[in-house]
């Protein structure tokens, strides 16, 4: 007997069995490829799905987007609201604040996370198409009835003299570039990635009008790094939507292991920890104006193999927390971002471990999870790390909410004097919490 499909509807971190959503019981993974695709999912962390007796049982994580898996599509969302989600991405990211299409808007609370990006890359590739696409000057040598550049003098006098069509080199304005190949391919790419049929028409609509005078070509990393070293100030319109672009290539049908040969994620799937990491980093960079932040630093010679006791010859592990805060050179605290709400969910223990490990790596002997939640109840609590057997105080590990609604508030507002201290006093609690000492 068959099984039908099904589309499971989750938000991160939600659990489902046979025993709260009966449309799981009797199911099974259906083929080896499945199996395994299932279970490399469940290792690297993305979703956890597991073949019981009785059924599936299915475990979001941090990761959110569409997942396909034979006759099972998997489908994550973020608990944040979308439109406040769509505020922090494009504050975090700086995606421009361009009117979205009027049907994308009334149904953005249904979207997925992926239909988020591909309407802002639509609204992105919108303004470009309305304002102009870009256009370089390419050297072109050929022979012309009407003369246009510089004439090759050498050439015709190797040709033996002058004829109907000219030699000329001469500089023609094009569209046809690599930076607006990379915008046609990310259309394209959308339009394969979104699941709202009205996003998938606006960006083949958007592409069509693009390839008229634009080819296509094949994303990969390797373009994108290429184009990075092209854009400049005249390219800068552009910067939000190839951000967002290389979210969707690196995203869309990840490969396990790298390997070319390995078969690619059916769907996309978008890990929060990378968008609040990104999310704090400007927000700490531009208010935390009195220290150095330094993002994903190399806590280099912490831990180091004992002389004589590496028979393997293995590099040395390099910590490297999202955070570490300097004031005149010196390590005043560490912190790590964790797209977890510990107010509401118990603190995993490999998270404590890391950080004691961070906090006794500096004078200051503290460092701190950050973690989001909308809870406004939400208050740090801190874990003192001490020596077992003296009772020595050695570091102290610190739990500490950021809350969203207020962050989104600090972001959309104007960017008033008043406005600029608030930001700044928020940027100070969240790297300091209330200790003066640390300040």
């Amino acid at each position: 007997m068959t099984t039908p499909p099904l589309c499971l509807a989750l938000t991160e971190w939600e659990h489902r069995s046979p025993e709260n959503d009966p449309r799981l019981a009797g199911r099974s993974f259906g083929s080896t490829s499945v199996a395994r695709l299932a279970s490399e999912l469940s290792r690297r962390g993305l979703l956890e799905l597991t073949e019981l007796r009785t059924g599936l049982e299915v475990r979001a994580r941090s990761y959110v987007g569409t997942i396909r898996l034979g006759d099972l599509t998997v489908s994550i969302r973020p608990k944040l609201n979308q439109s406040s989600l769509l505020n922090l991405l494009r504050y975090a990211y700086g995606f421009r604040e361009l009117k979205l299409f009027d049907e994308t808007t009334q149904r953005l609370e249904h979207v997925g996370f992926e239909d988020l990006l591909v309407s802002q890359l639509n609204a992105e590739a919108s303004e470009l198409l309305a304002r102009g696409l870009h256009r370089n000057y390419v050297a072109r040598r050929e022979y012309l009835a009407s003369p246009r550049g510089r004439i090759d003098i050498p050439r015709i006098a190797s040709d033996g003299g002058v004829t109907a069509c000219l030699p000329c080199t001469h500089h023609p304005r094009i569209q046809d570039t690599l930076l607006n190949r990379v915008l046609l391919g990310g259309l394209l790419l959308g339009a394969n990635v979104a699941t709202d049929a009205s996003l998938k028409r606006q960006s083949h609509r958007l592409a069509a009008t693009l390839a008229d005078g634009v080819s296509r070509l094949r994303l990969d990393a390797t373009v994108l790094d290429r184009l990075a070293h092209q854009m400049t100030r005249l390219t800068v319109a552009y910067e939000a939507a190839v951000s967002i672009i290389r979210l969707l290539v690196e995203l869309h049908g990840i490969s396990f292991g790298g390997a070319k040969s390995s078969p690619p994620l059916p769907g996309f799937l978008f890990d929060m920890n990378r968008f609040f990491q990104a999310l704090l980093s400007r927000f700490l960079g531009e208010y935390l104006s009195d220290h150095t932040v330094r993002d994903e630093h190399q806590l280099r010679g912490m831990l180091q193999y004992a002389p004589g006791f590496n028979p393997r010859h293995l590099p040395a592990p390099i910590p490297r927390p999202d955070f570490v805060i300097e004031q005149h050179g010196h390590v005043v605290t560490i912190l790590d971002a964790k797209y977890r709400d510990l107010w509401v969910k118990e603190l995993p223990r490999e998270m404590l471990y890391q950080l004691a490990l961070y906090a006794t790596s500096h004078a200051g002997k503290t460092a701190t999870i950050l973690y989001p939640t909308t809870d406004v109840l939400a208050r740090e609590a801190r874990l003192n790390v001490r020596d077992p057997m003296r009772g020595d105080h050695l570091a102290q590990v610190r739990l500490r909410p950021v809350l969203l609604d207020r962050l989104e508030e600090l972001v959309l507002a104007k960017p008033t004097a008043a406005h600029q201290r608030l930001c700044r006093e928020y940027a100070r609690n969240l790297a300091f919490g209330n200790d003066d000492r640390m300040r």
